[in-house]
């Protein structure tokens, strides 16, 4: 296993470092979605009621192609898109970049929506129909984008589709569905102390019904969980809202005022950091939404409709649910309850991934440092020369260290960074110490939730995390299988799902913390191939979107709808 991890963390810091670098990615989402924004005459805005009026299902005609109903086709691909990040990727933002991030998340969501609005209208007009022949599992059409850069661009751009197709199967194992997983087993065991074998047999089991069951099969069941998610969490979050009402306005203006003059994180960004402030608000909103990545569009492709633009102004409203709404329910969480600045009493395990050292500059901020050899404690208290790097959990310096979680007997000895050990005077070795640190990430919003709500708040965001992460590893299986479909044909359908099931209780039982930021890459890697065809094909996206409103094709399907709904036969 450590030769795995250190070939894929070999592969992930080259592809960062001489292929896709972060900073490149997030500039090319969001020139993407500036001109696609302009190019479409602001089509967020002006198709939003539309949007909301399709999805209700009043112009749904069953006679159209395809296997789910608009709605449906939004859940599914809601369900991928609604996760974790929604709980853990907010507090890191505010974490690092302070209020002002969310102001730079919900930018990036008003620009994914014509982003997202654009590949799904491409996924529409160019998806392939199947025969399916009655066999639910295989599906009866296909669409993303491999098919729209190859029949949108032409044959010469097949190797572009084929490169796309491999990579987001590829990331459909791991960042979909292993990473899901592991989340799940991770929370349960820590919680309740499930076993992982256990819990994974379980959630595989259960993933393994419904994905074997086909698109159809997905479409009821997201159109279930994704709402069921929603009402619960939000529910949950303006609960602690209204609790803190007195805190809301001054919490949203922060948001503002700190979007260009930011005080910064408590990571010790430190004052007037515009530039960390807008980076972890623009990274975090843009891989919420996933607007430009090409996952979303699959999902959107079975939606039963002969126009591709009414499938593409239901998608629209994916980064406004969830970036605009569930996103910033979990900001308003953090910033009105005050946790995302506290300390809480802490397990400082000297193993953990969350240690880091920093160091302090000439003008108060923290700086990344090295581990010095050894950090001598006395009384709990620290001793640091000039010019050393600080122990610190979540980048933040622990002040004092504790030998009991009660925090009564001070810690005097030294910590040993390379042996991830403390050693008192007497010889005795600890693993563990104990001090007041800053958390981040789900533990930070379950403590928000806690506090307000007791144990039934940590329990929503328990349950939350697990809904998320399992309705996610649901609605990924369907990108991956349409992505091997694509390059085998439908024979590749079930071998895929046989070993997409394997991965996801390998996930359960492994450590997959370099996967974590492999996943990542592999979706940086297959992002760019979907933007450039998003900006060659914005001319057919506008034509699609001006044919479409001129004809209103939706009047004759609302007719239709009334007139099938009177009969009985919907």
């Amino acid at each position: 296993m450590d030769a795995i991890s250190n070939i894929i963390q070999a592969l992930t810091t080259f592809i960062e470092t001489y292929v896709v670098r972060p900073q490149w990615l997030i500039v090319a989402l969001l020139s993407t979605g500036l001109y696609l924004t302009l190019r479409l005459l602001f089509v967020q805005i002006r198709c939003f009621a539309h949007g909301v009026a399709v999805t209700t299902g009043k112009y749904d005609d069953p006679d159209e192609p395809g296997d789910v109903s608009h709605f449906q086709a939004l859940t599914t691909a809601l369900s991928a898109t609604v996760g974790v990040g929604n709980i853990a990727g907010v507090a890191i933002a505010i974490h690092w970049g302070g209020p002002g991030a969310l102001f730079w998340m919900w930018m990036t969501a008003f620009l994914g929506m014509a982003v997202k609005y654009s590949e799904v209208t491409l996924a529409l007009n160019y998806r392939q129909i199947e025969d399916s022949s009655g066999k639910a599992w295989q599906g009866s059409v296909s669409g993303g984008p491999m098919y729209y850069i190859e029949k949108g661009l032409g044959k010469n751009w097949k190797p572009l589709a084929i490169f796309f197709a491999c990579g987001l199967m590829l990331t459909s194992f791991l960042t979909g569905n292993a990473i899901q997983a592991n989340t799940v087993s991770d929370l349960l065991h820590s919680e309740f102390s499930a076993p992982k074998a256990v819990t994974g047999l379980l959630t595989s089991a259960f993933v393994a019904a419904i994905i074997f069951g086909g698109i159809r099969r997905i479409g009821k069941v997201t159109s279930v969980l994704a709402p069921l998610m929603a009402i619960l969490y939000v529910g949950g979050a303006l609960m602690i809202i209204v609790m803190n009402f007195e805190h809301v306005l001054p919490a949203i203006g922060s948001i503002f005022s700190e979007a260009f003059n930011p005080k910064g994180g408590v990571a010790g960004v430190g004052a007037g950091a515009f530039a960390m402030t807008a980076l972890w608000g623009v990274k975090r909103g843009l891989f919420s939404n996933e607007a430009g990545q090409g996952s979303a569009p699959i999902a959107h492709s079975a939606a039963q409709t002969d126009e591709p633009v009414s499938e593409g102004v239901v998608a629209l409203l994916e980064p406004f649910i969830d970036t605009l709404v569930i996103c910033t329910m979990t900001g308003l969480v953090l910033l009105t309850s005050g946790v995302w600045k506290e300390t809480h009493p802490t397990d400082l395990v000297l193993s953990s991934g969350d240690i880091t050292y920093r160091m302090v500059d000439a003008e108060g901020f923290y700086q990344d440092g090295t581990a010095p050899a050894a950090i001598a404690v006395i009384a709990g208290e620290p001793q640091y020369a000039e010019g050393v790097a600080q122990f610190s959990w979540h980048e933040v310096p622990v002040t004092e260290f504790f030998t009991d979680p009660e925090h009564q007997a001070p810690f005097t000895g030294s910590i040993m960074p390379e042996k991830s050990m403390a050693v008192d005077g007497n010889g005795k070795e600890y693993p563990v110490l104990y001090g007041n640190a800053v958390e981040n990430s789900a533990p930070l919003t379950t403590i928000a939730f806690q506090r307000h709500l007791g144990r039934w708040g940590a329990m929503i965001v328990v349950l939350c995390v697990a809904l998320f992460a399992v309705s996610t590893a649901i609605s990924w299986s369907y990108y991956g299988d349409r992505c091997a479909n694509y390059l085998m044909g439908t024979k590749a359908i079930i071998p895929f799902k046989v070993v997409y099931i394997g991965f996801h209780f390998l996930g359960a039982i492994l450590s997959l913390n370099v996967i974590w930021n492999f996943g990542d890459v592999a979706l940086s890697l297959v992002t760019i191939p979907n933007l450039v065809a998003l900006v060659l094909l914005s001319g057919t996206v506008a034509k699609l979107t001006k044919s479409y409103f001129e004809r209103k094709p939706w009047v004759e399907n609302e007719e239709k709808h009334k007139q099938l709904k009177a009969s009985g036969k919907l």
